[in-house]
């Protein structure tokens, strides 16, 4: 379990795809037209356990792709931010926050590489994974490391710590 000082307080989770809900690993097919993601089921339960105790649930990513949609239909995701870059994913945290009039006390950010380092400052509870980008550790000195590896059931990790 993780020490998350602000979890009864935590509304949102908000996270990076790739990295996070999978191994940051593409699969390309030997056409070269398709390309495979792997999320673990570890984080398809985090993530119905989390939105079934009233708990709201965003991706901020970097990367598009169906992979992504073919997640957030299954859960009716509502807040689900694609293609973008660097500070954007701050932009689109704040549009979220807004929405659901949330405080940075509300919500639980989870990103892994440098493009997520203003989204991961903008909140009382910064996650990263042990196999991060180092800049994280370095530009964020509170920042919450997770014991599972991205791509391993880092959701399910975070949503068990918050609801224990």
């Amino acid at each position: 379990m993780l020490n998350l000082p602000h979890k009864d307080k935590i509304k949102l989770i908000a996270t990076d795809f790739d990295g996070i809900l999978t191994d940051g690993g593409l699969y390309l097919s030997c056409k070269g037209d398709e390309s495979f993601k792997k999320i673990n089921y570890k984080d398809i339960m985090g993530i119905s356990i989390w939105l079934k105790n009233g708990g709201k649930f965003a991706i901020i990513s970097g990367d598009s792709g169906e992979a992504i949609n073919t997640l957030a239909k299954k859960f009716n995701l509502e807040d689900v931010y694609q293609g973008l870059k660097f500070d954007q994913k701050n932009e689109a945290l704040k549009k979220i926050m807004d929405k659901y009039s949330l405080s940075p006390d509300e919500i639980c950010y989870v990103g892994d590489d440098i493009n997520d380092i203003n989204a991961l400052k903008l909140c009382k509870t910064p996650i990263t994974t042990p196999d991060a980008n180092y800049k994280l550790r370095k530009e964020i000195s509170d920042i919450i490391i997770t014991k599972t590896q991205g791509g391993f059931g880092v959701i399910r990790e975070v949503v068990d710590s918050i609801l224990d």
